[in-house]
Parts: C-alpha cells; sequence; structure tokens
C-alpha cells in the first residue's frame, strides 16, 4: 500500500536498533527520507550502512544522548525541517519501589519521559507556524498494565500517556496530530527480561501472563503502525494512544 509520504522527512530518536530502526526501515520503503539519533555512536553508523545500502532515500545520523536537554536542543537545530518525529529513545530501569534508587530513577526520565517532552514542545514550536506535522511518542504498555516490578517505567509510561492526549487533543487546532503508540513484548529487545522474570539456570521459565499467539512481538509489527500512524490514511487521529501487545493488557492473572 502506498501512504503517500514519498518525499517527506522523519526523525527517529533511539534510531539504531529494535523498534526505531524497524521504523526506519518502514518509512525508507515509503520513500521518506531519515534523521536517526542514538547515543551509541557505533551501532547507528552500521544502522546508516545497512539503510543506505538498501534504499534510495537520505540518511542523516546523529549521535546525541538525549537525556540532556542542550543535546535536544542541538537535535532540532541540526534538523529543523522535518515532517514527522518518532520519539522513541528510552530505558528505564526494571525494579520495584525499593530496589530503584533515585540516581536510576532519574537517569531513566531525563531519556524517555522529560526527553519526549522536550522535543514535543520543541518541534510544535516549529511546525505551528506550518501548520503541519505529526509526533509520534512510542511509549509503553506498562502505562497501562501496571507493573510493581517496573515501577519507574510504569509511572513514567502513564505520565506520558497523560502528556500525549493533552497535547494531541489540542495540537489539530494548528494542523498538527501527536499519538501515542504502546508496545507490549517485542524481541529481540528487553521485553523478554519483563516476560520471563522468574528465570533460574536450569528451570523452565515461567511467564507472568499468557503469551499472546505463543510468541512476542517483532520490532516491524510495531514499526508498521507508526508509519500507518504517521501518514494522510490517519489524519484523523491525535490524541489517541494505540495499544499493540496481543490483549495482554486486558488479561486478567494466569490460571
Amino acid at each position: 500500500m502506498d501512504l503517500g509520504l514519498k518525499g517527506r522527512r522523519a526523525l527517529i530518536t533511539g534510531g539504531s536498533k529494535g523498534i526505531g530502526l524497524a521504523t526506519a526501515r518502514w518509512f525508507a520503503d515509503e520513500g521518506v527520507d531519515l534523521c536517526l539519533v542514538a547515543r551509541d555512536a557505533g551501532a547507528l553508523a552500521d544502522a546508516a550502512e545497512s539503510l543506505r545500502a538498501s534504499t534510495r532515500t537520505g540518511v542523516a545520523t546523529m549521535t546525541a544522548d538525549l537525556s540532556q536537554a542542550s543535546e535536544r536542543a542541538r537535535v532540532c537545530e541540526a534538523f529543523p525541517d522535518v515532517d514527522i518525529v518518532v520519539n522513541n529513545a528510552g530505558s528505564i530501569p526494571f525494579g520495584s519501589i525499593d530496589q530503584v534508587d533515585e540516581q536510576a530513577w532519574r537517569q531513566g526520565w531525563d531519556l524517555k519521559v522529560h526527553g519526549y517532552i522536550d522535543l514535543t514542545r520543541r518541534y510544535l514550536d516549529i511546525m505551528r507556524p506550518r501548520q503541519r506535522g505529526v509526533i509520534i511518542n512510542v511509549i509503553g504498555a506498562s502505562g497501562e498494565r501496571l507493573l510493581d516490578s517496573y515501577v519507574a517505567g510504569s509511572t513514567g509510561n502513564t505520565a506520558l500517556m497523560a502528556f500525549t492526549r493533552i497535547v494531541g487533543a489540542k495540537s489539530p487546532s494548528f494542523g498538527v496530530r501527536v499519538v501515542g503508540v504502546n508496545p507490549g513484548l517485542v524481541v529481540p529487545d528487553r521485553g523478554g527480561r519483563l516476560a520471563r522474570p522468574n528465570d533460574d539456570a536450569g528451570d523452565e521459565p515461567t511467564p507472568w501472563f499468557r503469551v499472546p499467539f505463543g510468541r512476542l512481538a517483532t520490532p516491524d509489527e510495531i514499526a508498521a503502525s507508526v508509519v500507518f500512524l504517521s501518514s494522510d490514511l490517519s489524519s484523523y487521529t491525535s490524541g489517541t494512544i494505540v495499544t499493540i501487545d496481543g490483549g495482554v493488557t486486558y488479561q486478567g492473572e494466569p490460571a
């Protein structure tokens, strides 16, 4: 399906691997020029090389630590003319309230929660005069299925869901859409750790819920939705959170 995105430009944070890289590939297939941002310079260079070898679209990169406000400002200065922003960079530590200390909590939130909010604010200022643009926040289904074992992440994701709904309800007044995507457990990312918290050497893993379809989601399954939501075929979608978790959020406790 041609989504009508050819010739547009997308900024993807956390674009060197996982959902971010999969999203870049899907955008490239639609003829979208890419601006990829990540902390790991080596992984980012490898991702860009792979994309350039398989696509004719432009691929620009920037190494940046988006937990820092100065680095977020630098990204916006380097890539001001993007049509789509995908906030995807984030790493919030696992653990319960007595396991995640203040420093770890703050570091995780500085990158994901404050990072998403600040980049959204900055790009709204850029997009408002143009009366067009799309911002997609890749958040996480733990903002809906609240987890004691991921207290910093669940709390942060819940905040980002509220933020996305509030901003996305207002932004259509100046032609911009803000949408959230809540992935469930995704391979090969960190999701496998959430699925099997009771692993012991030599023991059969015991999942804390029934895994839908007998597997975890793939990055491509999340990326496809991000790209569709970015297109004009989804032009009436704003202030909405799309959950892609195989129904896990509304499961009861495992039998």
